[in-house]
């Protein structure tokens, strides 16, 4: 689904004159964009454009100064990152942050612990619901690893795993969250060509399998034109294109800020 054929529909996430400053220096300056639901929106432009901080401001780690973020209806100032991940919205990092010394399976699992229906006491003493609890919650970690080709390291530790390997668990652990809204910050970061074009595939088919929204970070200009469906440009904490990626791609402002060429 292309973001010209969600331009009708109401957006998921609406990001509403969003100033964000750190000691007097500006991150992000009124920055306003809206993500439809179903499509994959890449944030680009150079380091320290503000993308990071606009995800950190999405998500909840960041409050604003200004501007509001709007997402699935409803309008706040500041959510905190735990009432984020309750809405729906789940997160990546830059930097590997998984459970190295467990299974890929367990990790994935990490994913499910607001879903459970038991308690803690009854997943600790293996009372009441646990049992049924812990079997509902591995079927849906099972689906999302096949879904991410990820069967044959199910049991393997994950520290011992390749770092691309390492890179789809983590998006497999957010993606066992059901989430509405995902944001991936540099999935593909530190990877060769051939590891990004399977990452790029991975986003693509959990985007469709899962009905999940993405909004990532990537700095690969081949692979955010064959990506993403919608393209939000930042350069110095100002947004300077916004749009399907063949409208920003001859962007003559991208083409100067990001691309380094004249137009």
């Amino acid at each position: 689904m292309t973001a010209h054929q969600t331009a009708a529909r109401e957006a998921l996430l609406s990001l509403e004159h969003i100033s964000l400053s750190f000691g007097g220096v500006r991150a992000v300056t009124d920055i306003s964009f809206d993500v439809h639901e179903g499509e994959i929106c890449t944030l680009i432009g150079p380091n320290g454009a503000g993308k990071s901080s606009l995800l950190n401001v999405i998500n909840g780690v960041y409050r604003p100064q200004q501007g509001t973020v709007r997402f699935n209806g409803a309008a706040r100032k500041r959510m905190h990152p735990h009432e984020a991940a309750l809405s729906g919205i789940a997160r990546t990092f830059q930097n590997i942050a998984l459970f190295g010394r467990m299974s890929v399976l367990d990790n994935v699992l990490t994913g499910r612990n607001l879903h459970r229906k038991s308690t803690w006491i009854e997943q600790t003493l293996h009372l009441g619901r646990a049992r049924s609890d812990e079997a509902a919650q591995r079927k849906h970690a099972d689906l999302v690893i096949e879904a991410l080709d990820l069967q044959r390291v199910r049991h393997s530790v994950v520290g011992t795993l390749s770092y691309g390997v390492q890179k789809r668990v983590e998006l497999a652990r957010a993606l066992a969250a059901e989430p509405r809204l995902l944001l991936l910050d540099e999935p593909m970061a530190g990877m060769n060509a051939e590891e990004k074009r399977a990452m790029a595939g991975f986003i693509r088919d959990a985007n469709g399998l899962f009905k999940v929204t993405v909004v990532l970070i990537e700095h690969d200009i081949g692979v955010v034109m064959n990506l993403s469906d919608h393209i939000v440009v930042l350069d110095y904490g100002r947004k300077i294109a916004d749009g399907a990626p063949a409208d920003v791609r001859t962007h003559p402002d991208v083409l100067t800020a990001y691309l380094g060429t004249r137009h």
